[in-house]
């Protein structure tokens, strides 16, 4: 995994549009990528529509969606002077090279993957070919712009060795480099995981709505699900070690609420002497200070259709103009010039 990028780097990371991304998703993904933005000349970040359509989305409900998660961006700081923001399907090279990958993945390779024997087990009333083929997408993702870096988790370390794998066999095939080897990226520290408010587990934008705090979620609604948070019935003893519940909402603290806050409730429980309900309430009300002005933000760039239409228009022509430069290539070297 790299943990490094220079100017040179070509960085490409995609999203499912979806309005629902929690504070998980800020904390561990989102923010990194705004730092990211000032390390390298080259970033695409693209709304993967079109692999949404594996799972069938309702057409007004994904358009909504891609409105709605570019402006979460934008919310949380993307600056698209210098990131490329665009919808996948507005880039229609990309589904072209995911055609001529396709001649190239083998059934057996995309069978053994993680990600398709998930998906089957969840979906076993459609298994359809994009499912199958959702690696070779992308790769075509990834590939159309030539990109060196891929900001991803643990879990998506297969998808990218893939990757790979479809552009080398493309080199090899037809004797030219097009292609380079594209590495994941990490950010050189831990991959931070956000905690359910449901107990155990990590915070899920598909999982139970009162388990997650969403980034669009009103101070009344944050309020509400902190306070319904499950705990325990409190420590008995002096310096109890904390369930998993109670360390899970501490951890909480530790990200929106000063230092000096955290430490106080922390002796409280070593002490045996906390309350559960002033302990959610400050939790709350901190939690509240964090999420409502990246709400503002979100939510006047989504009332912007003019302003939202201007930077996925501007992020989809610089994504084109690097995917037919690519292409070009691939065509000739393919004999379909």
């Amino acid at each position: 995994m790299e943990t490094s990028l220079n100017k040179a780097d070509i960085v490409v990371s995609g999203v499912r549009p979806s309005g629902k991304l929690t504070i998980g998703n800020y904390f561990g993904a989102i923010r990194n990528f705004v730092k990211l933005q000032e390390s390298c000349d080259q970033i695409f970040c693209f709304l993967a529509d079109i692999h949404t359509l594996t799972t069938h989305s309702d057409p007004v409900e994904l358009k909504n969606s891609v409105k709605l998660t570019t402006a979460i961006y934008l919310g949380c700081g993307l600056d698209p002077n210098k990131v490329n923001i665009y919808a996948q399907s507005e880039v229609r090279e990309i589904s072209e090279l995911y055609l001529y990958l396709n001649m190239l993945a083998y059934m057996g390779e995309l069978e053994k993957t993680a990600a398709f024997k998930d998906k089957i087990r969840k979906h076993a009333d459609n298994i359809n070919a994009g499912l199958l083929t959702y690696p070779v997408l992308m790769a075509a993702d990834v590939l159309i712009h030539k990109g060196t870096k891929v900001p991803v988790g643990k879990d998506q370390i297969q998808h990218i060795e893939m990757m790979r794998d479809f552009g080398s066999r493309f080199n090899f095939r037809y004797q030219k480099n097009i292609f380079p080897e594209p590495q994941p990226f990490s950010f050189g520290e831990e991959p931070i995981k956000i905690p359910s408010l449901g107990g155990s587990g990590k915070m899920d934008k598909s999982g139970p709505e009162d388990h997650a705090i969403f980034l669009i979620d009103d101070d009344k609604a944050i309020e509400k699900k902190i306070k319904r948070a499950v705990t325990d019935t409190g420590p008995t003893e002096k310096n109890s070690v904390k369930p998993e519940s109670i360390e899970n909402l501490f951890y909480l603290m530790e990200l929106v609420s000063e230092k000096s806050v955290v430490a106080d409730f922390n002796a409280r429980y070593n002490d045996s002497t906390i309350r559960y309900g002033d302990f959610k309430k400050q939790l709350a009300e901190d939690m509240i200070q964090f999420v409502r002005p990246v709400r503002e933000r979100i939510l006047e760039f989504y009332h912007n259709d003019k302003l939202l239409l201007e930077v996925t228009n501007k992020g989809a022509d610089a994504a084109r103009k690097s995917a037919q430069k690519t292409m070009k290539e691939v065509r000739e070297v393919m004999g379909l010039k």
